[in-house]
């Protein structure tokens, strides 16, 4: 497996692209390479190595499910759960970018994903839109969801 390539997979909650690089997928999805994006990680040990969890919300974010948390660095990190199918393939990298697999603002195009990703991973249910992630933001003393 090669962290420079494009996938195209299913992930926990929507159909993705993932990468190690963040320039190429913003590309691909025709945002600006400035804005922020979303890095999933394999597991709490891996989250720890890139930020730092404020502890007064430790239990909390270990609880969530499908939840990302931008975090007091302005990085923003979602923990794949160890049951879940998509585990297996994050699980090979550690840490990987990872955002919807459309154009910015448009609804997921299979044909157009297919055509911008360099690997394809598709398992016996197909691709499919489930419901995106809860979004929080913290800070050292507060949490504000944001969807």
């Amino acid at each position: 497996m090669n962290k420079t390539k494009v996938y195209l997979a299913q992930t926990d909650t929507t159909v993705g692209f993932l990468s190690s690089d963040d320039k190429k997928l913003a590309q691909i999805k025709k945002r600006p390479s400035t804005q922020k994006m979303l890095q999933v990680v394999d597991s709490f040990k891996t989250l720890k190595t890139q930020t730092r969890i404020p502890k007064k919300f430790r239990k909390f974010i270990r609880n969530s499910k499908n939840s990302t948390f931008i975090y007091p660095n302005n990085c923003s990190y979602r923990v794949v759960e160890k049951n879940s199918l998509h585990h297996n393939f994050i699980k090979k990298f550690g840490i990987l970018y990872s955002t919807s697999a459309n154009i910015t603002k448009n609804s997921f195009d299979k044909e157009y994903a297919s055509q911008n990703c360099d690997v394809c991973i598709e398992d016996n249910l197909g691709y499919f839109e489930s419901t995106p992630s809860n979004i929080y933001k913290i800070n050292n003393n507060k949490i504000h969801k944001i969807r």
